[in-house]
């Protein structure tokens, strides 16, 4: 009985993944949204966005991301980088960079004030300043294509949308690594799905590519609501939700490219900080979701051992995830067999929640870009 109900339950997940992935795809291409005519579903002018980007000691990467964002076309846009305490040569990078082209805008944090994060006050702070229609809430390490601002904008007026997110496609060569970004995607399926079937509780928002109406971000409180969250990117998504206004969401993969986490290690690593935060730091549920899945994982284990024909196949039936996930990988431009490491990313995905709790709850608070943010201060100010 408890072999088959496992069976039953991971066939149900797939079942269910797979109907998800019928809401969610690609961000449509500029000839499907331009009429022949050649006018916007919505012409009141010219498009004009506000490129919002926070960065911190990004000397690395960030002149590669401003010189991908300087390209865009089919947009009036200004591209405003909050360097929000850099150790490092990313003011002088972006300093130089605005010598060249004006539309590059530069500001500077010296002091995080108290009661804010800091990467919320830089976005906070970029978005005070911006001029814009539209607002881009992007990362310091994600290269855009030249026409996508455009085009989210395009699927927001044609869905009278106020709201497009991205979940962005990352450069990985193991296929174990994909695996996990797979499973990723996967959890994210009934979220997709969820806002652009307009479904009344849904809500989504990925911090590599936030398209936000400049009138609704001031409308439902912004940043400066989201001031102590530290999954503020998802929670952005909540508040634009509660004020009323429709979001979409589509998959990335190289329309939006992160360039972060090319192994499993790194992935378990950069997500210690947002685990915990995703489920409010609500150690009760951390412990009842962990005490689920670890029983699962050691009812298959149990299963493949038993030798029983239920039993064995109580142990393979995570597999059936593969299905949905080579879908996805498909989607992604990715070979078929990277899906099948994605049950085995199952017993990973459940270590790094254990690692963001324990992590958070034994330093008693997270430490995010060099700045300690204590966990009874993130409690309080977090937007649930």
């Amino acid at each position: 009985m408890i072999f088959g109900g496992t069976a039953i339950l991971f066939l149900a997940m797939s079942l269910s993944a797979l109907w998800h992935l019928r809401w969610l795809g690609r961000l449509p291409s500029l000839d499907t949204l331009t009429p022949p005519d050649g006018t916007r579903s919505q012409d009141t002018g010219p498009i004009r966005c506000s490129v919002v980007i926070a960065a911190r000691d990004e000397e690395a990467r960030i002149e590669g991301t401003i010189r991908h964002l300087l390209v865009q076309r089919g947009v009036e846009a200004e591209f405003i980088v909050v360097d929000d305490r850099s150790a490092d040569r990313t003011g002088e990078i972006l300093r130089r960079i605005a010598q060249e082209d004006a539309r590059l805008k530069v500001q500077r944090v010296e002091v995080l004030p108290d009661g804010w994060l800091g990467k919320c006050h830089a976005c906070h702070v970029g978005a005070t300043a911006a001029t814009g229609d539209w607002i881009l809430f992007t990362d310091a390490d994600c290269w855009l294509k030249p026409d996508v601002i455009e085009r989210a904008v395009r699927v927001a007026e044609r869905e009278v949308a106020d709201h497009v997110t991205l979940v962005p496609g990352t450069v990985l060569e193991s296929r174990a690594t994909r695996g996990w970004h797979l499973l990723f995607l996967t959890s994210l399926l009934g979220w997709f799905s969820g806002v652009n079937r307009d479904r009344p509780k849904s809500y989504v928002g990925i911090g590599a590519f936030n398209l936000v109406r400049a009138e609704a971000y001031r409308q439902c409180g912004g940043y400066e609501t989201l001031r102590l969250t530290v999954v503020d990117d998802i929670k952005l998504g909540l508040l634009l939700r509660r004020a009323g206004k429709r979001s979409r969401g589509y998959l990335g993969v190289d329309d939006v490219e992160c360039h972060w986490g090319t192994t499993v290690g790194n992935m378990v690593k950069i997500m210690e900080k947002n685990y915990f935060a995703a489920l409010d730091f609500r150690l009760g549920l951390v412990v009842a979701g962990s005490l689920a899945v670890t029983g699962v994982l050691g009812i298959l284990v149990t299963g493949l051992l038993s030798g029983t024909l239920a039993g064995v196949a109580a142990g393979i039936s995570p597999f059936f995830l593969a299905v949905p996930a080579g879908i996805l990988a498909r989607r992604v431009g990715w070979a078929w067999p990277c899906a099948l490491f994605v049950p085995l990313m199952i017993p990973v995905f459940l270590y790094a929640l254990f690692n963001s709790t324990y992590t958070a709850l034994r330093q008693g608070g997270i430490r995010w870009r060099d700045t300690f943010y204590p966990l009874s201060i993130l409690r309080a100010g977090n937007v649930k």
